[in-house]
């Protein structure tokens, strides 16, 4: 959609373009065809592109920052796990919950039984929460239908919340989740499956990237890399669920890949880091599956940190582990429960989320970027890490069109 040249002004920009908040004190910024054309203080604001200015917006010194990105969801499913949250309070684990039939297989139970239409409601109606928290691009999973006509049914509700809400929306195919109950006892044959699944979903249009679950309850190392390497002969860029019980070397295999991220990582050892910094692969740490499991073994952030590999954060949002629908209050938890400083978790939440998405042309304010941006009853950035419970968004414009 062709969008007018707009200019905001009376801004105070956080452009994150450098290794601090980037602040512009009295700011504005000019887009054109979706995209950000300049910016800086007002005051130097060019003639000429102010001649151009068809659209304008006071925003009465508000805060204007890239949109946010929650880089990790599985958003698309039937059903809900309230029962197992109260297993899990009586003191069983999540594995054990996992191996008695519970845990993904009862979402994927649940999911097969919706159709598209129901999946697409209750997905639109989750969706609502992200729109309202300055939420420009987020990624949405399948592997809750473990079929090809399931999976691509969950992939294809992506696509339609997309055209629905004007979001930006990464579609990746998590075949590689669990074991479906028709295949019990024969993983390799599943991985055969779904293997051939992928190459259909993806002459479909429906695939994004590929995801795995590396874990002693879901794939093995050999396995995974059977998927990833499908999915690089078709070009897809992967991911990994890596190290989130055990260490089972899968982030040093995704790295070997060339991973945009490996999520979770609470095991994750020396060697996986190493790895993970050669290939320049995002940590993606999910604050809100480690509060709702109730662990207690943290992931090694100062390890990562001081490693320089990137940390992104997301809602991890799903019906078993992380039910949160909350990016700001997943902000505020990475802070608190993993010491992120709050220019690490903003800038996890926007800089290194859209590294994980493999998309360089957003999460930072810069000419030439995609004007996807938030605006913000706040004073200061650091104010994203600080409130929760209330929504502080006034504005969200993505590709420079404001959504409602």
């Amino acid at each position: 959609m062709k969008t007018l040249p707009t200019l905001y002004r009376n801004a105070t920009l956080c452009t994150l373009a450098g290794d601090d908040w980037g602040l512009i004190e009295h700011g504005a910024l000019f887009s054109r065809d979706g995209r950000i054309a300049w910016l800086g203080p007002e005051a130097q604001l060019p003639i000429a592109l102010a001649r151009e200015v068809q659209a304008e917006h006071v925003l009465q010194g508000a805060l204007l920052t890239p949109a946010l990105i929650d880089c990790h969801t599985h958003l698309v499913y039937g059903g809900q796990r309230a029962n197992e949250f109260e297993l899990r309070l009586e003191g069983a684990s999540y594995a054990e919950i996992a191996r008695a039939g519970g845990g993904i297989l009862s979402t994927v139970s649940a999911t097969r039984a919706a159709d598209e239409a129901q999946l697409l409601d209750a997905a639109g109606r989750r969706l609502r929460n992200w729109l309202g928290e300055g939420v420009g691009t987020l990624e949405i999973k399948s592997g809750y239908g473990l079929t090809l006509a399931d999976e691509a049914r969950c992939l294809r509700v992506a696509r339609r919340l997309q055209e629905r809400t004007g979001l930006s929306i990464r579609a990746t195919f998590l075949g590689a989740h669990s074991l479906p109950p028709e295949f019990a006892g024969r993983a390799d044959d599943y991985v055969n499956a779904l293997c051939a699944w992928l190459r259909e979903l993806h002459a479909q249009g429906l695939v994004d990237a590929v995801n795995a679950f590396c874990e002693s309850i879901a794939f093995s190392p050999a396995q995974v890399r059977r998927v990833f390497t499908a999915a690089r002969q078709l070009g897809l860029p992967v991911k990994l669920h890596a190290e989130q019980l055990s260490d089972q070397g899968g982030a040093a295999l995704a790295a070997e890949f060339s991973a945009l991220s490996c999520d979770h990582l609470e095991h994750l050892g020396e060697a996986g880091i190493a790895a993970m910094r050669a290939a320049g692969t995002v940590a993606v740490l999910l604050p809100g599956a480690y509060y709702f499991l109730r662990e207690t073994r943290l992931p090694p952030v100062a390890a990562l940190r001081a490693a320089g590999v990137p940390i992104a954060v997301s809602t991890d949002h799903n019906p078993g582990t992380s039910p949160g629908s909350s990016l700001l209050l997943t902000i505020n938890m990475a802070c608190t429960l993993f010491r992120l400083t709050p220019l690490e978790a903003v800038r996890g939440v926007t800089v290194n989320a859209a590294r994980a998405l493999g998309l360089p042309d957003r999460g930072q304010l810069a000419p030439g970027l995609r004007a996807d941006l938030a605006v913000w009853q706040l004073d200061h950035p650091r104010e994203l890490a600080y409130w929760f419970g209330h929504r502080p968004c006034s504005r969200l414009i993505v590709a420079g069109q404001e959504l409602s």
